[in-house]
């Protein structure tokens, strides 16, 4: 039940962060249920081959190239749902930091009320 949860939570997360971003764009709620599982998908099949193949700017970028992977990811959902939308790089950028930020925190918050 707790993965159900944090997945429709997730969609809410998804719908704020198109509320506060003008360059991305969702249809619907369903859309970012959509969204929410795609890039999930993306972040357990497609993220760790570009962290591998990436490896050696990312060491020399101290980490800091592993954002433009997650904003990549986020930019190759909006492509793979219609009806969401990013309009800018640097919005997929933006919005894959909040979402992991957001996710962090709910998820940091989760571990605490378990103890």
């Amino acid at each position: 039940m707790n993965i159900i949860m944090r997945f429709l939570i997730n969609g809410l997360v998804l719908l704020v962060i198109d509320w506060l971003l003008d360059s991305i764009t969702i249809k619907s709620y369903g859309t970012a249920l959509l969204a929410v599982f795609i890039l999930s998908i993306m972040n357990l099949l497609v993220r760790p081959i570009l962290q591998l193949i990436t490896l050696p700017i990312t060491i020399l970028t101290f980490g800091l190239f592993s954002f433009i992977i997650n904003a990549f990811t986020f930019q190759i959902t909006s492509y793979l749902v219609s009806g969401f939308v990013i309009h800018s790089f640097w919005g997929a950028l933006i919005g894959s930091l909040l979402l992991s930020f957001i996710q962090s925190l709910l998820i940091k918050k989760n571990k605490k009320n378990r103890q």
